[in-house]
């Protein structure tokens, strides 16, 4: 395709040229959560800071590695992974929030997805819907690993990818009101755990590329406890799913290098 970067040896969105990423990539959507995961790297240097992408490369254990958010939502999720893959990426691994479904999913527990309801629009562009989003193994055994090993609450399992926010948070006020709640309903009753928005999308680009992702929250709050006068803080300290995701990136480069 053609490329549309006023240098052409620099992706479109991300601006980022063949070289200058490891082959791992911390995915979170806050830009500014790149410079708090680039201090667990060895000498972190800031690579480009385009749009919604900010991407840092250091080393972790002497290994180049990278992290570049994605912003909000799998469009522009779908992006970067495209655009590091073109750079030399083929493992990638999304730390964001989340919100609880089931009440034993609290707030400031972890969770680690193995796979995503293709609640969003992205994935349809790239696989018709009776394929399953579906976590890498090697990359969920490695973030599972990483919260024992750090003693975290941690839960694994499905999680429901939307576009809107607010039709999670206010459905009832919507026109598809009726379609959104049966739905939340049965994501529930399914053992659904938590609510984001990029996961659908990052494993399905995965799978077409042939290439790894995985996928780590912070639960920041649940609102079926919420519904049931359970207790439910607001937590927003995401380190402890960036430690996950750090030790999870340690823990590859170990096996990859057998």
């Amino acid at each position: 395709m053609k490329n549309y970067s006023e240098d052409a040896s620099r992706q479109y969105h991300i601006q980022v040229a063949k070289g200058e990423v490891g082959r791992y990539v911390i995915m979170p959507g806050d830009p500014k959560r790149c410079v708090k995961i680039a201090q667990y790297f060895d000498d972190p240097v800031m690579i480009a800071d385009n749009r919604e992408y900010i991407t840092y490369t250091g080393t972790l254990d002497g290994v180049k590695v990278s992290v570049t958010s994605t912003g909000i939502g799998g469009p522009s999720a779908s992006i970067a992974m495209e655009e590091l893959y073109r750079c030399g990426a083929d493992t990638f691994v999304r730390i964001g929030t989340c919100g609880g479904m089931q009440t034993e999913v609290k707030s400031g527990d972890v969770v680690i997805a193995t796979g995503a309801i293709r609640m969003e629009g992205t994935s349809r562009e790239y696989a018709p819907m009776e394929f399953p989003a579906v976590a890498d193994l090697s990359i969920t055994n490695a973030l599972v690993g990483a919260a024992r090993k750090k003693g975290f609450p941690f839960h694994t399992g499905i999680v429901q990818c939307k576009d809107s926010f607010y039709g999670q948070h206010e459905p009832e006020v919507k026109p598809v009101s009726y379609e959104l709640l049966q739905k939340w309903e049965a994501w529930k009753r399914l053992g659904c755990l938590a609510s984001e928005m990029e996961s659908a999308a990052l494993f399905v680009v995965a799978s077409s590329l042939g290439v790894r992702a995985g996928s780590c929250f912070l639960v920041v709050a649940n609102q079926e406890r919420e519904k049931q006068g359970l207790e439910n803080p607001v937590v927003h300290d995401t380190d402890m799913a960036v430690q996950v995701a750090v030790e999870a990136v340690r823990t590859l480069i170990r096996e990859d290098g057998k």
